[in-house]
């Protein structure tokens, strides 16, 4: 059976930074892949490591070819690929545990032909996040169209990495990257698909590690009379798209925008000096106490997987992972007081009424107390709002992803009896605290 998804990274004089790449993919939540591995005549290590993955692992297939260049070798992996989706990778990037996991959860659930995400832009030891789209909904083709119209030259929308293709689109219409371009030719590429979709949809949470030692055009060597050749004949796919996304009208109104596109240069958005540093961005766990054992440790592993599946939905909806945890409990708690659910989140009672208030003013919920009858504590309801819907239905998916990855590689018979054996423990605690 083929896999679902075809994940693509060509190799070329990469050995500092492979290992990473690969193992990045390698562990993914997301299983139902293949890897293909280019080796484009490395002159280094990579060919051997390579081979060595694809010994390791089954999901690997490797390739060795003679150095033809980046776009000859996507394309040459695109001659082999069978998935039903396509995902890329450069070698010296990386991406996130839960990377093709949540693109092909957006892909499918919304039905689209493309999903663009945020990503990690590295320099050095610093972080910070890029991206463009904020509307949750899926777009159009047009409506995508006029969003990269306002940053013509954004990686955002020019790279391959931080997205996912539908390859039957790709096959059908035999779309391939131009190996006589080495300037924007992953914008072309997206051109050419752009027109041939329907349907895309932005996922608001950053999974890829552009890690910046890419040289430019400039310390490429390339000359100046072929550098503005290239950036004229990558104009005029621009400029031919929107021809053919727009009406004659909507084309001439916007026509100023489409030639910024000449005076722009390819941009991924600069690193702050003050951007926080690499490896505070994310979830992360105590490395000493993910090997721990004990009744305090498995409570920090429970938390922090609980963290770990909370933070896209909370990246994806704006929200702090306080408010999304705090939202989570209130949906599966009800009624309490103040001083239960403070408890509950482990939140102190100033902070707890902060953040109530908050979400409270986003129009997420209402919060009413009543006295008690029988004059015990006040009691906190906590009404959802219609506003809250999608949230609340990601902080669903997020609770059904923590499940499944506590409950991963148990047969049927096991995950049944470890909830009966869970249950009479739960029961055993409550008998004795109550």
């Amino acid at each position: 059976m083929n896999p679902s998804v075809s994940i693509i990274v060509p190799v070329y004089n990469a050995e500092a930074a492979l290992r990473r790449c690969v193992e990045s993919v390698l562990n993914q939540e997301y299983t139902d892949f293949e890897l293909l591995l280019a080796d484009d005549g490395s002159r280094d290590g990579s060919a051997a490591l390579c081979d060595q993955f694809a010994r390791e692992d089954s999901r690997v297939r490797v390739f060795h070819k003679e150095n033809s260049g980046v776009s000859d070798t996507r394309n040459y992996c695109l001659d082999r690929a069978r998935g039903r989706w396509l995902q890329f990778l450069d070698a010296d990037d990386h991406i996130t545990p839960n990377a093709t996991k949540l693109l092909v959860r957006s892909a499918e659930e919304n039905a689209c032909d493309l999903v663009v995400s945020d990503f990690y832009r590295v320099v050095g030891k610093r972080v910070s996040v890029k991206g463009d789209i904020d509307e949750p909904e899926v777009l159009s083709r047009e409506e995508y169209a006029a969003h990269m119209m306002e940053n013509p030259a954004d990686f955002y929308y020019g790279v391959l990495w931080n997205k996912l293709y539908r390859r039957e689109l790709v096959e059908r219409h035999h779309l391939r990257m131009d190996p006589d371009i080495s300037w924007c030719e992953d914008f072309m590429f997206n051109l050419e698909y752009i027109r041939r979709a329907e349907s895309f949809f932005a996922l608001q949470v950053p999974i890829y590690y552009y890690v910046k030692t890419k040289g430019s055009l400039c310390t490429q060597g390339i000359s100046i009379s072929k550098t503005i050749q290239m950036k004229l004949t990558v104009f005029e796919y621009y400029n031919q798209f929107y021809k053919s996304v727009l009406d004659e009208e909507e084309y001439e109104k916007n026509r100023l925008k489409i030639y910024r596109f000449l005076i722009d240069a390819a941009e991924d958005g600069a690193v702050p000096p003050a951007a926080p540093r690499l490896g505070s961005e994310r979830v992360l766990a105590s490395q000493s106490a993910l090997r721990g054992r004990g009744l305090l440790f498995d409570l920090y592993r429970e938390r922090k997987l609980l963290d770990y599946c909370l933070e896209p939905v909370a990246r994806k909806n704006g929200l702090s992972l306080s408010e999304a945890r705090l939202l989570l409990h209130l949906r599966q708690s009800g009624e309490s007081s103040r001083r239960e659910l403070a408890d509950l989140t482990d939140l102190s009672r100033g902070a707890l009424s902060m953040l109530l208030n908050r979400l409270s003013a986003r129009g997420l919920l209402s919060v009413t107390e009543t006295r008690d009858p029988e004059g015990g504590e006040k009691r906190l309801e906590a009404a959802f709002l219609p506003a809250a819907e999608t949230v609340l239905a990601h902080l669903e998916e997020a609770w059904r992803d923590v499940s499944s990855i506590r409950l991963n590689g148990l047969s049927p018979a096991e995950r049944e009896q470890y909830e009966v054996l869970s249950e009479k423990v739960q029961e055993n605690i409550r008998n004795v605290l109550q």
